[in-house]
């Protein structure tokens, strides 16, 4: 039976606190990766932040750590996640620094090839996605979107469940998956490689919550919209962020209702949701300003 609390524990930073708690953070240096990290960290937490470039990881350490509070971001790594040595290596630094991990963040992830289907002409139909893709970079983008997230999430299971036994016991071990609402939606976008792969992770996601339910392991999926990150703008500025202006959002051919990109403060809400609701497994959290109450899916 559900304990019963007073008003006063169910203040925003009661709910939301993360005091004391480790996680984990693939992609962290940059984009939605680094917004979660900053949420985390601004909320209490010791958040490992990993990637492939170094320096970016020490740089966004450096320049986003709280000046203030328990809370910080720490470079590890770094880590290709596609290797299994490299996240061999990880598991085994992170060990040695902490007894348990609290949540584990997949968010690594590339965009791929882009092919746009745009003829009706079948021959130039085919010209248009045949020459401009190939196997080798599907299987890079599956590799990197879908192999590694459970790769990584299989490697950290136990530190995931030693949680459970963690100073704090209620704050069970989770995973917050960072898939796309273009994994749920029919559009290619021109991205059938990458919108294949990220359908695929909304699946290994429900799968994952499903099979690592038996050790006490929640396992949720966060589907961004349009978000800004160097994925989606190309680059990023000497604090690692990206600017992803209106009319670009506007202008990619279907209905945007929020007319923006979605902020750091509405990817922070979404993984704070997740990582402390332990009522809730194996959803997927679509937050996208709209676009799937507008386009096929």
């Amino acid at each position: 039976m559900a304990q019963q609390v007073s008003t006063g524990e169910l203040r925003a930073d009661r709910l939301f606190s993360v005091h004391g708690w480790v996680c984990l953070v693939t992609g962290g240096g940059t984009g939605i990766g680094l917004m979660c990290a900053q949420a985390l960290a601004a909320n209490g937490a010791r958040v490992y932040i990993t990637g492939r470039r170094k320096e970016v990881l020490d740089s966004t350490a450096a320049t986003h750590s709280p000046k203030d509070g328990p809370g910080q971001i720490i470079a590890i790594g770094p880590c290709d996640v596609t290797s299994k040595q490299d996240l061999d290596a990880l598991y085994t630094t992170l060990a040695s620094k902490e007894k348990y991990l609290n949540l584990l963040i997949c968010n690594a992830g590339i965009a791929g090839p882009k092919a746009a289907p745009s003829a009706s002409d079948a021959t130039e139909l085919r010209a248009q996605l045949w020459d401009n893709d190939s196997p080798s970079a599907w299987a890079s983008v599956f590799d990197t979107n879908v192999s590694a997230v459970y790769f990584t999430t299989v490697k950290f299971l136990p530190l995931l469940q030693a949680a459970t036994r963690s100073p704090h016991p209620h704050m069970a071990g989770s995973v917050i998956v960072i898939s796309s609402m273009s994994g749920i939606m029919r559009g290619a976008q021109g991205h059938f490689a990458y919108n294949a792969a990220k359908g695929a992770t909304v699946h290994l996601a429900k799968l994952m919550s499903t099979e690592f339910a038996k050790a006490s392991i929640r396992v949720n999926s966060i589907a961004p919209g349009y978000f800004p990150s160097e994925m989606t703008t190309g680059g990023s500025d000497d604090a690692q962020k990206s600017v992803m202006a209106d009319e670009k959002v506007m202008g990619k051919g279907h209905p945007v209702p929020a007319g923006r990109a979605g902020s750091d403060e509405e990817m922070a809400q979404a993984c704070l949701f997740l990582a402390k609701n332990r009522y809730v497994n194996g959803e997927i959290l679509v937050v996208d300003g709209g676009v799937l109450g507008q386009v096929p899916g």
